[in-house]
């Protein structure tokens, strides 16, 4: 691979062209640092912008309280706004200008370089093939050195055949190796103002032509190909450079048709075959490339012998003609024509080139900074037309939320009076029921048909069977009477509770309501509980005559009298005993119930008593009715006497005790079962009262679900309307930003340094567009329409810093409140110390 290397002619003195040393070292390319330093500037702003709106909007995005106001797209756009700002920035910040010469192996790449140089910089001929990457740039030194990649070791080169032996003899280097050429700028004007050239070896030798680009011509400012004008344009070369187009936009690119001299030799098909190459290389750039239009392509291809240049100025260089020695035909033609393509050339480095690069940046920096505040613009509308609904439904919300608890007031008195009325009638009618049952027992007690027997122990089981079966038809009976009607009457009024707050509850809740609400068939429970009410029931089932003189005094005295008069009991009421005894030596009576022993004695004495009292009357009594009647008679009477008892003796049989031992019970259960009247209806009431009290409590309990859910939304539409309000002034902000980097970008700001203004009055050049500095110029009069306050000759000013300012609208320029109260774009800073700026900001 032949090395781009400039060595040192000694021949070269001060009889070296003058006029060519002028040419060189008027050469507007040394205006190049300083719009780029501008230029650098805004884009450093640009980039600090996107990043902080980058962030802003993925917050945004990811900030789970907030419906979607920003799309995934809309912040990878930004994003990919920054990465295409940053990777503008990193063209923007190389302290050079880059040209990069391409095209297939033994081209003439190496020799075109030279010819541009006047000298033999790079090694070329037979024999020298570029076999890597040579950097060639100037240094402020006065000695020539080699870099290799990835090495800090300088290698000193002095001619061209020694850069060549060190190129070859290198066995490190490869095709993708980058070797700089240090060149001093005393020995090649042309490299003085920051250019740089870049050779490289043959496109058709390797297919790592992504990782070339990647590398090496990302940061490249113009292209140059160079084609074989002895053949057309390869599929290779143009696959080259359609990369290239795909990873920069519009690249500036000239094709140089090399070795045209050979068509000296065949006069008759030059222009046939000039034509043949332009239309292919036209169409390439316009209609493949897209690079430039077909009105500006024929001055981007060019057909040249660059041997015979380089040779003519070496010899031009040393003194001697430059039409010296065997030329083809068509010499100064083409010797006019590379110097066309050099003019074009610098044109495109010094006025076009900065124009053309730094426009092509500022018009898709304005297009960035266009879709960016539509993004901005996009999400305060967004965020504008939440925040309203926002604030709708949190008004419905409280609306609503003020409803339910007015309503459920309402409700929960009315219900509470309905239930107390309820339960009063449930209470009235248990009761009478089971009155109306009581009177009905012995119909009851009749229906048991248990076999009886009067040993005790199967008498125990008969009562208790007895007690189970009274229990069960009093309950059956009860709940035919009563339950079927209290059911009724429940259920309605748990439907009407559920009728009365459904319309509290949430759609999607009244809907399953009746899964959230148990409604189980509700059954009354009496719990008479007949075999402990009755369990201290003691029947009586000895034979007893129903003329005998117990029975009698029984039937006529009653059970209470007939035993006070068997057993002598004193009627007259026990006085309570003194706390202290009116007479000490007396000690008190005995209180207290009589024992058994004392109760025979008492029944004995009784007894005894009576039957000698009332013998003297039977015996008068007798004798009287003997005299009256006669002895048949009271014979007679004893005889039915008698036999009245024998036959109430011997009808006294099991069936004979069964009845009278449900006569008894049934005797003894109705008087129990009459206490308990009142219980079993104040029980049966209370149990419809807990069921109606539990279904209006679940159904309160949904609402007051409802009313959380509301609350937690109502708290939550506060906290998304408060995030809402910082996202818009957040938003606001950053709008204002963009709007001054639109004024920096797209209009004509006194701040802005318009690329015409850079590319013509700092080239040299006369200027299109009015002065800026003028208060009375068109961009003075246009900053005044959008608001600024342009002052005389003070349109742009620098911080102490050395950072470029915008001027603000309603601004004049301080230089005082610039440094210390604006921020690079002259945006008015906050916090302590900030002063506050006149007009409007």
């Amino acid at each position: 691979m032949s090395l781009l290397f400039s060595r040192c002619n000694p021949i070269v003195t001060i009889k070296k062209d003058k006029r060519h040393m002028a040419e060189v070292n008027a050469s507007p390319l040394k205006h190049f640092v300083t719009a780029k330093k501008k230029i650098n500037g805004i884009f450093e702003q640009l980039g600090a912008y996107i990043q902080e709106s980058a962030t802003f909007l993925e917050d945004t995005y990811r900030n789970a309280e907030l419906d979607p106001v920003t799309t995934e797209e809309q912040v990878l756009d930004v994003k990919g706004y920054l990465s295409k700002v940053r990777g503008i920035s990193e063209v923007l910040a190389r302290r050079h200008m880059k040209v990069a010469f391409f095209g297939r192996t033994s081209n003439g790449k190496s020799t075109v370089i030279n010819a541009m140089l006047w000298d033999k910089v790079l090694p070329s001929g037979i024999g020298h093939t570029t076999n890597c990457f040579l950097r060639v740039e100037g240094t402020d030194g006065h000695e020539a050195f080699l870099l290799t990649e990835g090495s800090e070791e300088k290698r000193s080169v002095k001619t061209v055949n020694q850069l060549a032996h060190a190129l070859h003899q290198d066995e490190q280097l490869h095709a993708g190796s980058l070797v700089s050429v240090m060149w001093p700028n005393s020995k090649c004007p042309l490299l003085k103002d920051d250019l740089v050239l870049m050779d490289s070896p043959g496109i058709d030798v390797t297919t790592e032509l992504d990782s070339w680009i990647d590398k090496f011509c990302l940061d490249a400012d113009v292209f140059v190909l160079v084609a074989n004008s002895e053949s057309t344009l390869m599929q290779t070369e143009k696959q080259f450079f359609h990369k290239v187009s795909e990873r920069l936009s519009r690249p500036n690119i000239f094709i140089l048709n090399n070795r045209w001299d050979a068509s000296a030799s065949e006069p008759e098909y030059m222009e046939e075959v000039r034509r043949q190459h332009m239309e292919r290389c036209t169409s390439f750039l316009v209609d493949e490339l897209d690079v430039v239009d077909r009105a500006q392509a024929g001055d981007r291809i060019f057909f040249v012998s660059a041997k015979e240049v380089l040779n003519a100025r070496i010899q031009k260089a040393q003194g001697m003609p430059e039409g010296g020695g065997a030329l083809a035909e068509g010499f100064q033609v083409r010797m006019f024509e590379f110097q066309n393509f050099e003019r074009r050339f610098e044109e495109c480095i010094s006025q076009s080139a900065v124009k053309t690069k730094f426009e092509q940046h500022t018009v898709r920096a304005k297009q960035i900074v266009e879709a960016v505040r539509f993004i901005m613009d996009s999400l305060h509308i967004s965020a504008q037309e939440q925040r309203v609904y926002c604030l709708e439904m949190r008004e419905e919300r409280q609306d609503r939320l003020r409803f339910i608890d007015k309503q459920l007031e309402l409700l929960a008195q009315d219900y509470k009076l309905r239930i107390k009325q309820i339960t009063e009638e449930v209470e009235r009618q248990v009761s009478t029921a089971m009155a109306e049952e009581i009177r009905r027992l012995s119909v009851l007690v009749d229906e048991y048909q248990l076999d009886f027997h009067p040993s005790p122990v199967v008498l125990k089981v008969y009562k208790n069977e007895l007690h189970r079966h009274i229990e069960e038809g009093l309950g059956r009976n009860m709940s035919d009477r009563c339950s079927t009607a209290i059911a009724n009457s429940l259920q309605t009024m748990q439907q009407d509770m559920i009728d009365g707050l459904k319309p509290l509850l949430p759609v999607s809740v009244r809907n399953q309501i009746d899964m959230l609400v148990p409604r189980q068939c509700f059954s009354l429970s009496y719990d008479l509980n007949c075999d402990k009410l009755c369990a201290d029931f003691q029947e009586d089932i000895e034979f007893h005559f129903s003329l005998g003189w117990t029975m009698l005094v029984n039937r006529f005295l009653g059970p209470k009298n007939s035993r006070r008069a068997l057993m002598g009991y004193n009627d007259q009421v026990p006085r309570p005993v003194p706390l202290t005894p009116a007479n000490p030596s007396m000690p008190p009576l005995p209180q207290g119930s009589l024992t058994q022993e004392e109760l025979m004695v008492s029944m004995v004495t009784g007894l005894a008593s009576l039957t000698s009292r009332t013998s003297m009357g039977i015996l008068v009594v007798g004798g009287v009715v003997w005299k009256a009647v006669g002895w048949r008679l009271i014979a007679l009477s004893f005889g039915l006497y008698g036999l009245l008892y024998v036959y109430e003796r011997l009808t006294w049989t099991t069936k004979a005790k069964e009845r009278a031992f449900k006569r008894q019970f049934v005797e003894y259960a109705s008087e129990k079962l009459q206490l308990i009247i009142s219980y079993t209806g104040s029980n049966c009431s209370h149990q419809v009262q807990q069921e109606l009290s539990g279904t209006f409590a679940h159904l309160c309990q949904q609402v007051d679900v409802t009313r959380e859910n509301l609350e937690q939304e109502i708290a939550a539409m506060n906290k998304k309307i408060e995030v809402l309000d910082s996202l818009q002034s957040k938003a606001k902000l950053l709008r204002w930003e963009w709007d001054s980097m639109m004024v920096l970008c797209g209009s004509p700001h006194p701040a802005w340094p318009m690329i015409d203004n850079i590319s013509t009055q700092g080239a040299g050049l006369p200027a299109s567009t009015p002065d800026v500095r003028g208060p009375q110029g068109g961009r003075a009069q246009e900053a005044r329409r959008k608001g600024f306050t342009p002052v005389p000759h003070q349109t742009h000013r620098l911080s102490p810093s050395g950072q470029s300012h915008a001027l603000l609208p309603g601004h004049r320029w301080d230089g005082r409140f610039l440094s210390a109260h604006c921020s690079p774009l002259g945006l008015p800073r906050t916090g302590p110390g900030a002063g506050q700026p006149r007009g409007q900001g």
